[in-house]
Protein backbone atom coordinates (compact mmCIF):
# COMPACT_ATOMS: atom_id res chain seq x y z
CA UNK A 1 0.00 0.00 0.00
CA UNK A 2 2.61 2.50 0.67
CA UNK A 3 3.78 2.04 -3.24
CA UNK A 4 0.45 3.00 -4.09
CA UNK A 5 0.90 6.26 -2.20
CA UNK A 6 4.16 7.18 -3.26
CA UNK A 7 2.57 6.86 -7.01
CA UNK A 8 -0.08 9.21 -5.84
CA UNK A 9 2.82 12.05 -4.39
CA UNK A 10 4.58 11.54 -7.21
CA UNK A 11 2.21 12.37 -9.50
CA UNK A 12 1.46 15.40 -7.33
CA UNK A 13 5.02 16.50 -7.11
CA UNK A 14 5.22 15.72 -10.96
CA UNK A 15 2.27 18.09 -11.70
CA UNK A 16 3.16 20.94 -9.31
CA UNK A 17 0.75 20.50 -6.80
CA UNK A 18 0.96 21.16 -3.14
CA UNK A 19 -1.69 19.15 -1.61
CA UNK A 20 -3.12 15.30 -1.69
CA UNK A 21 -6.54 14.58 -0.73
CA UNK A 22 -7.66 10.99 0.16
CA UNK A 23 -10.84 9.91 1.02
CA UNK A 24 -12.66 7.08 0.95
CA UNK A 25 -14.89 6.26 -1.80
CA UNK A 26 -13.73 9.21 -3.59
CA UNK A 27 -11.75 10.10 -6.50
CA UNK A 28 -8.30 11.11 -5.78
CA UNK A 29 -8.01 14.82 -6.01
CA UNK A 30 -4.52 16.99 -6.04
CA UNK A 31 -4.70 20.73 -4.99
CA UNK A 32 -2.81 22.75 -8.32
CA UNK A 33 -2.24 26.49 -8.11
CA UNK A 34 -5.84 26.57 -5.73
CA UNK A 35 -7.96 24.22 -6.96
CA UNK A 36 -8.84 20.85 -6.38
CA UNK A 37 -8.06 18.40 -9.67
CA UNK A 38 -9.39 14.50 -10.00
CA UNK A 39 -6.37 11.85 -10.42
CA UNK A 40 -8.06 10.00 -12.58
CA UNK A 41 -11.47 8.42 -12.40
CA UNK A 42 -10.80 5.68 -9.77
CA UNK A 43 -12.11 5.83 -6.11
CA UNK A 44 -10.16 4.65 -3.16
CA UNK A 45 -11.93 2.66 -0.38
CA UNK A 46 -11.60 2.54 3.00
CA UNK A 47 -9.31 -0.20 3.32
CA UNK A 48 -6.87 1.13 0.86
CA UNK A 49 -6.61 4.05 2.48
CA UNK A 50 -6.55 2.26 6.34
CA UNK A 51 -4.17 -0.15 4.34
CA UNK A 52 -2.21 3.07 3.89
CA UNK A 53 -2.29 4.18 6.89
CA UNK A 54 -0.96 1.59 8.58
CA UNK A 55 1.89 1.21 6.63
CA UNK A 56 3.43 4.44 7.01
CA UNK A 57 2.40 4.68 10.97
CA UNK A 58 4.34 3.33 13.70
CA UNK A 59 1.90 1.15 15.74
CA UNK A 60 1.61 3.72 18.68
CA UNK A 61 0.30 6.31 15.67
CA UNK A 62 -2.54 3.84 14.35
CA UNK A 63 -3.80 2.84 17.98
CA UNK A 64 -3.84 7.23 18.40
CA UNK A 65 -5.56 8.11 14.87
CA UNK A 66 -7.82 4.76 15.98
CA UNK A 67 -8.48 5.73 19.20
CA UNK A 68 -8.66 9.70 18.96
CA UNK A 69 -10.25 9.81 15.43
CA UNK A 70 -7.65 11.97 13.92
CA UNK A 71 -3.54 12.25 14.22
CA UNK A 72 -1.10 14.68 12.94
CA UNK A 73 2.16 13.38 11.17
CA UNK A 74 5.11 13.57 9.05
CA UNK A 75 6.25 11.07 6.18
CA UNK A 76 9.21 11.38 3.75
CA UNK A 77 8.99 10.30 0.74
CA UNK A 78 12.79 10.85 -0.28
CA UNK A 79 15.43 13.30 0.92
CA UNK A 80 13.92 16.04 -1.36
CA UNK A 81 10.44 15.84 -0.35
CA UNK A 82 8.82 15.72 3.00
CA UNK A 83 4.71 15.76 3.77
CA UNK A 84 3.20 17.43 6.52
CA UNK A 85 0.30 14.12 6.62
CA UNK A 86 -3.36 14.73 8.33
CA UNK A 87 -5.61 11.32 8.99
CA UNK A 88 -9.11 12.21 10.53
CA UNK A 89 -12.17 9.91 9.73
CA UNK A 90 -15.80 11.43 8.44
CA UNK A 91 -18.81 10.13 7.17
CA UNK A 92 -17.67 6.88 4.61
CA UNK A 93 -14.54 6.43 6.68
CA UNK A 94 -10.50 7.41 6.94
CA UNK A 95 -9.61 10.15 4.86
CA UNK A 96 -5.86 12.03 4.68
CA UNK A 97 -4.64 15.35 3.53
CA UNK A 98 -1.15 15.24 2.71
CA UNK A 99 0.75 18.51 2.12
CA UNK A 100 4.36 18.84 0.43
CA UNK A 101 6.49 20.53 2.59
CA UNK A 102 9.84 21.98 0.19
CA UNK A 103 13.07 21.09 1.43
CA UNK A 104 14.33 24.31 0.09
CA UNK A 105 13.42 26.88 2.42
CA UNK A 106 13.39 30.28 0.26
CA UNK A 107 14.82 33.82 1.00
CA UNK A 108 12.60 36.82 1.62
CA UNK A 109 13.80 38.52 -1.62
CA UNK A 110 12.70 35.11 -3.37
CA UNK A 111 9.52 35.03 -1.52
CA UNK A 112 9.10 38.65 -2.82
CA UNK A 113 8.08 39.74 0.34
CA UNK A 114 7.78 43.44 1.30
CA UNK A 115 10.65 44.90 2.62
CA UNK A 116 8.93 45.61 6.32
CA UNK A 117 9.03 42.02 6.77
CA UNK A 118 12.28 42.01 7.10
CA UNK A 119 12.47 44.57 9.61
CA UNK A 120 9.99 42.54 11.33
CA UNK A 121 12.99 39.62 10.92
CA UNK A 122 15.29 42.29 12.76
CA UNK A 123 13.42 43.32 15.87
CA UNK A 124 14.90 42.84 19.15
CA UNK A 125 11.89 41.82 20.92
CA UNK A 126 7.91 40.81 20.96
CA UNK A 127 5.31 39.45 19.03
CA UNK A 128 5.19 38.86 15.12
CA UNK A 129 2.05 37.11 14.32
CA UNK A 130 1.66 35.49 10.39
CA UNK A 131 -2.25 35.10 10.02
CA UNK A 132 -4.28 33.45 6.62
CA UNK A 133 -6.03 30.54 5.86
CA UNK A 134 -4.99 27.29 5.55
CA UNK A 135 -2.93 27.29 2.66
CA UNK A 136 -1.82 31.09 2.61
CA UNK A 137 1.32 30.37 2.60
CA UNK A 138 1.96 31.37 6.46
CA UNK A 139 4.85 28.44 7.57
CA UNK A 140 6.86 29.63 4.21
CA UNK A 141 6.92 32.88 5.30
CA UNK A 142 7.70 32.01 8.68
CA UNK A 143 10.56 29.55 7.59
CA UNK A 144 12.19 32.66 5.46
CA UNK A 145 12.26 34.90 8.46
CA UNK A 146 13.84 32.37 10.75
CA UNK A 147 16.32 31.81 7.99
CA UNK A 148 17.20 35.15 7.75
CA UNK A 149 17.87 35.65 11.55
CA UNK A 150 19.87 32.16 11.53
CA UNK A 151 22.13 33.21 8.60
CA UNK A 152 23.11 36.82 9.69
CA UNK A 153 22.67 37.13 13.35
CA UNK A 154 24.33 34.95 16.41
CA UNK A 155 20.83 33.73 18.09
CA UNK A 156 19.09 30.90 19.53
CA UNK A 157 16.10 29.60 18.24
CA UNK A 158 13.35 27.23 19.48
CA UNK A 159 11.19 26.03 17.39
CA UNK A 160 7.93 24.00 19.06
CA UNK A 161 5.73 22.60 15.81
CA UNK A 162 2.98 20.06 15.26
CA UNK A 163 5.00 18.36 13.47
CA UNK A 164 8.12 20.39 12.35
CA UNK A 165 8.09 21.56 9.06
CA UNK A 166 10.91 23.16 7.58
CA UNK A 167 14.12 21.94 8.65
CA UNK A 168 16.46 24.43 9.65
CA UNK A 169 20.07 23.93 9.69
CA UNK A 170 22.63 25.61 11.99
CA UNK A 171 24.42 28.72 10.70
CA UNK A 172 24.96 31.68 12.43
CA UNK A 173 22.84 30.51 14.77
CA UNK A 174 22.09 27.67 16.69
CA UNK A 175 18.30 26.26 15.70
CA UNK A 176 16.45 23.63 18.07
CA UNK A 177 13.37 22.38 16.64
CA UNK A 178 10.70 20.60 18.63
CA UNK A 179 8.03 18.21 16.99
CA UNK A 180 5.04 17.75 19.54
CA UNK A 181 4.55 14.47 20.41
CA UNK A 182 7.72 13.32 19.32
CA UNK A 183 10.20 15.48 21.51
CA UNK A 184 7.21 17.29 23.74
CA UNK A 185 3.69 16.41 25.04
CA UNK A 186 2.21 19.80 24.38
CA UNK A 187 2.54 23.07 23.01
CA UNK A 188 2.26 24.46 26.62
CA UNK A 189 4.93 22.03 28.32
CA UNK A 190 7.69 22.97 25.49
CA UNK A 191 7.09 26.65 25.86
CA UNK A 192 7.80 26.48 29.86
CA UNK A 193 10.48 24.47 29.43
CA UNK A 194 11.86 26.89 26.08
CA UNK A 195 11.81 29.49 28.69
CA UNK A 196 14.80 27.97 30.58
CA UNK A 197 16.44 26.94 27.62
CA UNK A 198 18.01 30.37 26.58
CA UNK A 199 16.74 31.05 23.95
CA UNK A 200 17.07 34.28 21.78
CA UNK A 201 13.68 33.45 19.06
CA UNK A 202 10.80 31.15 19.61
CA UNK A 203 8.56 30.04 16.97
CA UNK A 204 5.38 28.94 17.97
CA UNK A 205 4.08 26.66 15.11
CA UNK A 206 0.17 27.71 16.25
CA UNK A 207 -0.95 29.92 19.11
CA UNK A 208 -3.95 26.78 19.75
CA UNK A 209 -5.26 27.49 23.20
CA UNK A 210 -5.19 30.17 25.51
CA UNK A 211 -2.29 28.95 27.84
CA UNK A 212 -0.21 28.74 24.69
CA UNK A 213 -1.32 32.55 23.86
CA UNK A 214 -0.15 33.61 27.79
CA UNK A 215 2.52 32.25 27.44
CA UNK A 216 3.79 33.48 24.36
CA UNK A 217 2.74 36.94 25.73
CA UNK A 218 4.67 36.53 28.48
CA UNK A 219 7.89 35.41 26.47
CA UNK A 220 7.77 38.52 24.25
CA UNK A 221 7.10 40.44 27.24
CA UNK A 222 10.26 39.49 29.16
CA UNK A 223 12.86 40.69 26.24
CA UNK A 224 12.74 37.63 23.53
CA UNK A 225 11.36 37.84 20.43
CA UNK A 226 8.17 35.04 19.34
CA UNK A 227 6.82 34.13 16.38
CA UNK A 228 3.29 32.28 15.42
CA UNK A 229 0.66 32.14 13.29
CA UNK A 230 -3.03 32.58 13.73
CA UNK A 231 -6.27 31.40 11.16
CA UNK A 232 -7.13 35.24 10.81
CA UNK A 233 -7.66 37.25 7.71
CA UNK A 234 -6.36 40.49 8.73
CA UNK A 235 -4.31 42.00 11.98
CA UNK A 236 -7.65 44.08 12.91
CA UNK A 237 -9.27 40.63 13.51
CA UNK A 238 -6.04 38.94 14.71
CA UNK A 239 -5.94 41.52 17.77
CA UNK A 240 -9.58 40.77 18.23
CA UNK A 241 -9.01 37.11 18.36
CA UNK A 242 -6.12 36.88 20.73
CA UNK A 243 -7.62 38.73 22.81
CA UNK A 244 -11.60 37.41 22.47
CA UNK A 245 -9.33 34.32 23.79
CA UNK A 246 -9.41 35.63 26.84
CA UNK A 247 -12.38 35.71 29.83
CA UNK A 248 -13.71 39.48 29.97
CA UNK A 249 -11.99 40.38 33.46
CA UNK A 250 -8.86 39.79 31.78
CA UNK A 251 -8.76 41.17 28.25
CA UNK A 252 -8.72 45.20 29.68
CA UNK A 253 -5.05 43.70 30.87
CA UNK A 254 -4.59 41.78 27.34
CA UNK A 255 -4.87 44.44 25.52
CA UNK A 256 -2.57 46.25 27.58
CA UNK A 257 0.29 43.96 26.90
CA UNK A 258 -0.70 43.30 23.35
CA UNK A 259 -0.39 46.98 22.69
CA UNK A 260 2.90 47.33 23.89
CA UNK A 261 4.39 43.74 22.59
CA UNK A 262 2.99 43.02 19.45
CA UNK A 263 5.50 44.01 16.94
CA UNK A 264 3.85 43.31 13.64
CA UNK A 265 0.86 41.22 12.27
CA UNK A 266 1.69 39.85 8.51
CA UNK A 267 -1.74 38.31 6.84
CA UNK A 268 -1.57 36.53 3.77
CA UNK A 269 -4.01 35.62 0.69
CA UNK A 270 -3.12 34.09 -2.13
CA UNK A 271 -4.00 34.60 -5.44
CA UNK A 272 -4.77 34.20 -8.68
CA UNK A 273 -2.36 35.63 -11.35
CA UNK A 274 -2.75 35.97 -15.08
CA UNK A 275 -0.40 33.23 -15.94
CA UNK A 276 -2.37 30.84 -13.76
CA UNK A 277 -0.40 30.17 -10.82
CA UNK A 278 -0.55 32.53 -7.45
CA UNK A 279 0.77 35.26 -5.65
CA UNK A 280 0.47 36.38 -2.14
CA UNK A 281 -1.12 39.54 -1.54
CA UNK A 282 -0.08 40.86 2.32
CA UNK A 283 -1.38 42.92 4.21
CA UNK A 284 1.59 44.15 7.30
CA UNK A 285 0.84 46.03 10.24
CA UNK A 286 3.71 47.18 11.83
CA UNK A 287 3.90 48.55 15.77
CA UNK A 288 4.22 52.31 16.23
CA UNK A 289 2.88 54.84 18.40
CA UNK A 290 -0.31 55.26 16.81
CA UNK A 291 -1.00 51.94 16.50
CA UNK A 292 -0.48 50.92 19.77
CA UNK A 293 -2.55 53.73 21.08
CA UNK A 294 -5.15 52.26 18.88
CA UNK A 295 -5.02 48.68 20.88
CA UNK A 296 -4.78 49.96 24.01
CA UNK A 297 -7.69 52.22 23.92
CA UNK A 298 -9.98 49.65 22.19
CA UNK A 299 -10.04 51.55 18.83
CA UNK A 300 -9.35 48.95 16.23
CA UNK A 301 -11.98 50.09 14.02
CA UNK A 302 -8.83 53.08 13.21
CA UNK A 303 -6.24 50.18 12.99
CA UNK A 304 -7.06 49.89 8.79
CA UNK A 305 -7.19 53.61 7.58
CA UNK A 306 -3.56 53.64 9.84
CA UNK A 307 -2.07 50.76 7.98
CA UNK A 308 -2.81 52.67 4.72
CA UNK A 309 -1.43 56.28 5.69
CA UNK A 310 2.03 54.31 6.71
CA UNK A 311 2.88 52.74 3.75
CA UNK A 312 5.21 55.62 2.29
CA UNK A 313 6.85 56.45 6.35
CA UNK A 314 6.62 52.75 7.85
CA UNK A 315 6.43 50.36 5.01
CA UNK A 316 2.80 48.98 6.39
CA UNK A 317 0.52 48.20 4.03
CA UNK A 318 -3.11 47.15 3.42
CA UNK A 319 -4.78 44.02 1.23
CA UNK A 320 -6.36 46.55 -1.20
CA UNK A 321 -2.78 48.39 -1.74
CA UNK A 322 -0.83 44.72 -1.47
CA UNK A 323 -3.69 44.11 -4.34
CA UNK A 324 -3.14 47.26 -6.52
CA UNK A 325 0.52 46.63 -6.38
CA UNK A 326 0.43 43.33 -7.82
CA UNK A 327 -2.75 44.73 -10.46
CA UNK A 328 -0.14 47.48 -11.85
CA UNK A 329 3.03 45.17 -12.05
CA UNK A 330 0.54 43.25 -14.26
CA UNK A 331 0.60 40.02 -12.57
CA UNK A 332 -2.97 39.58 -11.38
CA UNK A 333 -6.57 41.44 -13.16
CA UNK A 334 -9.08 43.65 -12.51
CA UNK A 335 -11.86 40.52 -11.95
CA UNK A 336 -9.42 38.85 -9.49
CA UNK A 337 -8.65 42.65 -7.68
CA UNK A 338 -12.30 42.81 -7.31
CA UNK A 339 -12.86 39.58 -5.80
CA UNK A 340 -10.49 39.74 -3.19
CA UNK A 341 -10.54 43.70 -2.66
CA UNK A 342 -11.67 44.21 1.20
CA UNK A 343 -13.98 46.83 -0.21
CA UNK A 344 -14.76 46.59 -3.81
CA UNK A 345 -16.71 49.71 -4.47
CA UNK A 346 -13.64 51.91 -3.13
CA UNK A 347 -11.05 49.18 -5.45
CA UNK A 348 -13.90 49.90 -8.44
CA UNK A 349 -13.26 53.85 -8.03
CA UNK A 350 -9.19 53.60 -7.62
CA UNK A 351 -9.23 51.33 -10.62
CA UNK A 352 -11.28 53.98 -12.62
CA UNK A 353 -8.64 56.40 -11.58
CA UNK A 354 -5.71 54.22 -12.76
CA UNK A 355 -7.77 54.06 -16.51
CA UNK A 356 -9.77 51.24 -16.26
CA UNK A 357 -13.12 52.05 -16.69
CA UNK A 358 -15.55 49.47 -14.57
CA UNK A 359 -17.40 48.16 -17.80
CA UNK A 360 -14.13 46.57 -18.88
CA UNK A 361 -14.04 42.69 -19.17
CA UNK A 362 -10.91 40.80 -17.94
CA UNK A 363 -8.03 41.26 -20.81
CA UNK A 364 -5.63 39.19 -19.08
CA UNK A 365 -8.57 36.22 -18.52
CA UNK A 366 -7.83 32.82 -20.18
CA UNK A 367 -10.84 30.01 -20.88
CA UNK A 368 -9.28 26.88 -18.89
CA UNK A 369 -11.31 24.20 -19.41
CA UNK A 370 -10.92 21.36 -16.30
CA UNK A 371 -8.83 17.77 -16.94
CA UNK A 372 -7.73 15.30 -14.73
CA UNK A 373 -4.37 15.92 -14.18
CA UNK A 374 -3.65 11.84 -15.28
CA UNK A 375 -4.93 12.89 -18.14
CA UNK A 376 -2.09 15.79 -18.57
CA UNK A 377 0.91 14.97 -17.02
CA UNK A 378 0.54 11.19 -15.76
CA UNK A 379 3.72 9.03 -14.43
CA UNK A 380 3.77 5.53 -14.75
CA UNK A 381 2.56 3.44 -11.94
CA UNK A 382 5.14 1.19 -10.41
Amino acid sequence: MEKKLQFYLKNLIHNGGSDLHLKSGAIIRLRINGDLLKLGDKEITHEELDGIAKAILTEKQYRDLVTNKELDCTYILDENNRFRVNFFYQLNGLSSVMRIIPVKILTLEELSLPPIIKELSELHRGLVLVTGVTGSGKSTTLAAMLDHINRTKKKHIITVEDPVEFVHKDRESLVSQRGIGQDSHSFANALKGALREDPDIILIGEMRDLETIEIALHAANTGHLVFSTLHTLDAKETINRVIGMFPKEEQNRIRITLSSVLGGVVSQRLVKTVDGKRAAAIEVMKQTPRISDLIANNMDYEILDTIEEGKEIYGSQSFDQALLDLFNSGRIDRDTVLEHATNPSDMKLKLQGIGLSSGNGDLNSKDKEDKDIFDLKAIEEE
